[in-house]
């Protein structure tokens, strides 16, 4: 199948305008605007290229030009596509219904091109309503269908016996209709002991071989020799062609043939009859005798100018065989081998120049037309755009085109060969609703030849077809957790109108998605109908949802039609399977009881799991990852219950730890492991008492190591703050007593405050003294004492002297020293 490459952009895309204000003059502008948008156009389009192999059968696919050029399928038919072929016959034609561009007749590119590369055959794909003009070019590439041909079956050679070591001769080469590499690559000759071969290439690539002596020939020892020429090519696979050479070895013959001269540069006019005389090539030969008689033939040409000229082996001449055309080749290089009686040999070049004749007419190739145009079409509008091409060269290829008088269309030359009917004057339709126009194209050779091509223009216009969907509703489908942005699909509406009526823009009617508007999660291209997710979006929330699109055309007023798109949420694998039990989430898992008694098949518990997921993603299967015992469980893979395997013996360990890994059936899956405990206990009622007596286990150990480190520190801690607390408060209330009280003794604190005369008559109580009690504890000892002290003023009068008080003051002093000494001691 061809490889298509879409180089650049498409050509004549044309935009009618914008609509103004009345209808008139809105439609004039239209059309003003959509013929300079094909002028300008024009100049910027470039061939879109392709390429098949030759020999491929009838209806073989080359391209799918919807699909390459970005179009729907249906616009093809329904814009009226074609295929104009620059070739004189049609190899390719198009399935209008399908897009295809496919292979009308069998091509061989060996008949199409000969040895020319590349060859390419050309056409145009034409679309109307707006007009637009896409340029093709496909390249036939050669396949290996040809093997290499020598022109004889057996070439003789006369050699002497006496010519020198390494004397080369050169060998007629093979010829192979195919090009490239499989065309031909190497040359190889049989094994013998006097010849080797010798191969070169030309300047345009092709080979060809000279046989080398490489041993003295004796005619008396062996007067011929037989060798086998083989010629292969670089195809795959890789085809042959072989010839024998026959050497009769001669007597010595000392000279060779020499022509007039070298080259010959002959002019030959195409279409010359046949026999016609080209030149006369000569040679001489200083020998005399039969190694002096002189026979003439080609050397190494291709096969077409074995087809085109004729040689006369004794006088040289050249003459016309075939039909010689200036179009296929502009000249021909011949090479003439001269050859004595002896078996020597020499060459010449013919170079035979082809002069032009005056023999094709001018061809018209109608590239695009808008048969139906608007009746107040401004002037200067493009009706039509068409080619003219002449074969020759020269005055004969160059043209001169024209149209009668009696229309209001003239021809504007834009690019080279290139023209375009356009309006000249006002139209009228209810006077002349159609035209034929006849396009008039002359050479300038002698003589001229003319063609004619006609082309029908009608005129009108309005807006009656609403945009047609093309399905009556559409499914898409998303994967769940997309990307912002996505594309979700494209829904298409086609409008049989023309120009800004066809014109078709897509929109969103209101609605919502649970409690959020459309706006938020879907978006519709407005110009190419794509439709895109805004956001991420939950198989789990929501699994479908329905959006009605509106196709609106340009036309006043617009026409529109609707249509149902569903978008389905595809599921996709992202919840792990969660499980429901045991509880995973406890600080101290439960354990799970099992009588020693148990058989095999016991049910132990099960395990229940759930996915968010959906269909496969949701199936879960269960697997028993690790355990202490591996062969006393067993998991159910569907179900999740364990059971034992086995019987349980007496080595089995009393505490057993089971890991069990659950998978779901997703791309990638997803799992979680849930930890069981199990006890093996002789029975039910003592399985507490039984836990108490079971060895820890090493990871057990470890843990009641750390929460016994951690009690102990925490103890240590609280009786750090306890002591702490015990010192600062006694020092707290070391210090208020020291505030309150002035010491008489070493145990007692007097009250600054406390009145001057004990027996004041404004105190109240019982006591009418002041006392300070100790209750000193000694820990060394471990007994108590207790101290009762007197009253700190025995008896004073009521009104005391002012000597009294001095000596008051001094003792005061004297026992607050004596007590800040002991309290000093005693911290």
């Amino acid at each position: 199948m061809a490889a298509a490459a879409l180089q650049r952009g498409l050509c004549f895309r044309s935009d009618p305008g914008m609509a103004g204000g009345m209808e008139t003059r809105s439609r004039k502008r239209q059309v003003v605007s959509f013929f300079l948008c094909l002028c300008v156009s024009l100049v910027a389009c470039e061939t879109i290229h392709y390429s098949v192999r030759e020999e491929k059968k009838s209806g073989s696919l080359v391209a799918n030009i919807a699909k390459d050029l970005k179009l729907d399928v249906g616009e093809l038919s329904g814009r009226s596509a074609r295929l104009v072929s620059k070739s004189t016959k049609q190899y390719f034609e198009l399935n209008t219904r399908s897009g295809d561009v496919i292979i009308k007749e069998k091509i061989d590119r060996e008949d199409l091109c000969g040895q020319r590369d590349p060859c390419l055959l050309q056409f145009e794909i034409v679309l109307e309503n707006p007009l637009q003009l896409y340029r093709m070019e496909v390249q036939i590439d050669d396949v290996n269908d040809n093997n290499p041909k020598f022109s004889k079956n057996e070439f003789v050679l006369k050699m002497p016996e006496l010519i020198p070591i390494n004397t080369r001769f050169p060998l007629e080469r093979a010829q192979d209709s195919d090009i490239g590499t499989n065309n031909i690559q190497s040359y190889a000759i049989s094994a013998n002991e006097h010849f080797s071969l010798d191969v070169h290439s030309r300047g345009d690539g092709s080979k060809y071989a000279e046989l080398v002596l490489e041993k003295q020939l004796d005619r008396e020892e062996q007067a011929q020799l037989m060798l086998i020429l083989t010629a292969a090519d670089g195809g795959l696979p890789q085809r042959t062609g072989t010839a024998q050479i026959r050497v009769n070895v001669l007597d010595t013959n000392d000279n060779f043939p020499q022509f007039s001269q070298s080259v010959y540069n002959v002019q030959l006019m195409e279409n010359s009859h046949q026999d016609t005389l080209v030149t006369k090539v000569e040679a001489s030969d200083l020998d005399q005798g039969p190694n002096a008689e002189i026979t003439y033939s080609f050397g190494q040409v291709p096969e077409r100018v074995l087809k085109l000229f004729q040689l006369n082996q004794f006088t040289g001449e050249i003459t016309v065989l075939g039909i010689i055309d200036f179009e296929d080749a502009e000249m021909y290089e011949v090479e003439v081998q001269a050859t004595d009686g002896g078996g020597f040999s020499s060459r010449c070049k013919v170079l035979v120049e082809i002069e032009d004749m005056n023999d094709n007419a001018p061809e018209v190739t109608l590239t695009s037309l808008s048969g139906t145009i608007p009746e107040d079409s401004s002037p200067e509008t493009v009706v039509a755009l068409f080619s003219v091409r002449d074969r020759d060269s020269g005055d004969n290829g160059r043209t001169v085109c024209s149209i009668q008088d009696n229309v209001p269309f003239a021809l504007k030359s834009t690019l080279k060969n290139y023209y375009e009917l356009v309006t000249q004057k006002p139209l009228d339709r209810e006077k002349v609703p159609e035209y034929n126009i006849s396009i008039i194209a002359t050479d300038r050779g002698t003589p001229r030849l003319t063609s004619v091509r006609i082309i029908r223009v009608q005129l009108s216009d309005i807006n009656d077809n609403p945009p047609v969907f093309n399905e009556s509703s559409y499914v898409m489908y998303l994967k769940e957790n997309n990307h912002p942005g996505l594309l979700i699909g494209t829904v298409h509406a086609a409008d049989l109108d023309t120009e800004q009526n066809a014109k078709v823009t897509y929109s969103a009617l209101p609605g919502n998605i649970g409690d959020l508007p459309f706006s938020s999660s879907i978006s519709i291209n407005s110009e190419n109908g794509n439709v895109y997710a805004l956001q991420s979006l939950d198989y789990e929330q929501t699994r479908d949802f329905q959006v009605t699109v509106r196709a609106a055309d340009g036309g006043s007023p617009p026409l529109s039609s609707e249509v149902i798109v569903r978008v389905v949420i595809i599921d996709e694998n992202d919840n792990a399977p969660f499980i429901l039990y045991p509880l995973q989430n406890s600080s101290s898992p439960a354990n799970d009881l099992v009588p020693r008694s148990a058989e095999a098949g016991y049910l132990v518990t099960k395990v229940v799991a759930v996915d968010g997921d959906s269909g496969q993603n949701s199936w879960l299967s269960y697997q028993l990852l690790k355990a202490t015992d591996p062969g006393l469980f067993a998991v159910g893979l569907q179900t999740g219950e364990v059971k034992t395997s086995r019987p349980i013996t007496s080595p089995d360990s009393v505490k057993q730890k089971l890991i069990v890994l659950v998978r779901d059936n997703g791309e990638p899956p997803r799992s979680t492991t849930s930890t069981l405990n199990v006890l093996l206990v002789d029975g039910f009622s003592d399985a507490y008492m039984q836990l108490l007596d079971v060895p820890q286990e090493e990871e057990q150990q470890d843990t009641l190591t750390l929460y016994l480190v951690i009690s102990l520190s925490f103890v240590s801690f609280l009786f750090l703050v306890c002591v702490v607390t015990i010192i600062a408060i006694r020092l707290y209330k070391t210090r208020q007593c020291r505030e309150r009280y002035v010491p008489s003794s070493r145990n007692f604190y007097f009250e600054p405050n406390f009145p001057t005369n004990p027996a004041d008559p404004r105190s109240t109580g019982t006591l009418p003294q002041s006392y300070c009690y100790e209750v000193s504890l000694t820990t060394g000892s471990g007994t108590s004492e207790f101290k009762f002290l007197r009253p700190l003023v025995p008896s004073l009068t009521a009104d005391p002297s002012a000597a009294g008080r001095s000596v008051l003051d001094s003792q005061i002093n004297s026992q607050f020293k004596e007590e800040k000494e002991s309290l000093r001691e005693t911290l």
